[in-house]
């Protein structure tokens, strides 16, 4: 009977335990807090093991240089602001948790962003977003075409592109085409 009671005691103390934790706001919650133990290999697991169930096996596009001007703009409008363009890596990815990967740039042993992954897993994450990351999900925003579009531009990005796709990568984002400096309004106290 004392067992069954300690029992019953330690499968709710747990979870009281957790409940209290979480309704008290210590849980790592603000980018700048330290991740929980574990979190990256409890996120990470799931995540690939999905992801490799799910992912097309090849791309139905060949990497042309339409498709990759295409997939430059498409690019620009919808990714630049996280991961950066050519050259210039984004002003606030940095910041984010976990970082935005700015795909870009250099890693590991010459790759490029993401073209060291299959394509198959970069059109899967374009189309389903990752969640807690901030990646959003692109399944309503384009069709099948322009993810995968976007994909083979980036499995290209360690290897030479066309002069025009690489000089729209290269432009800066202007988010004010008027060219007028926003002044802040006094503080209201």
């Amino acid at each position: 009977m004392r067992f069954l009671v300690g029992l019953i005691l330690g499968l709710l103390i747990f979870p009281i335990a957790a409940m209290v934790y979480f309704h008290m706001g210590h849980p790592p919650v603000a980018v700048a807090d330290e991740p929980f133990t574990l979190e990256r290999q409890i996120v990470r697991v799931p995540l690939h093991a999905r992801i490799d169930s799910e992912k097309p096996a090849q791309a139905p596009i060949s990497p042309s240089e339409t498709n990759h001007l295409i997939g430059a703009h498409l690019y620009r409008q919808q990714c630049a602001a996280c991961h950066g363009l050519y050259g210039r890596p984004s002003s606030f990815g940095e910041h984010m948790y976990p970082k935005a990967p700015q795909l870009w740039q250099p890693h590991g042993a010459g790759a490029v962003g993401v073209s060291d992954d299959p394509v198959g897993e970069t059109f899967w994450k374009i189309k389903n977003g990752i969640r807690l990351t901030g990646m959003p999900a692109f399944d309503q925003q384009l069709n099948d075409t322009q993810k995968w579009q976007l994909t083979i531009l980036l499995a290209g990005a360690d290897k030479p592109l066309p002069t025009g796709v690489l000089d729209l990568l290269k432009q800066p984002i202007d988010f004010d085409p008027t060219g007028q400096t926003f002044i802040p309004a006094p503080d209201a106290k």
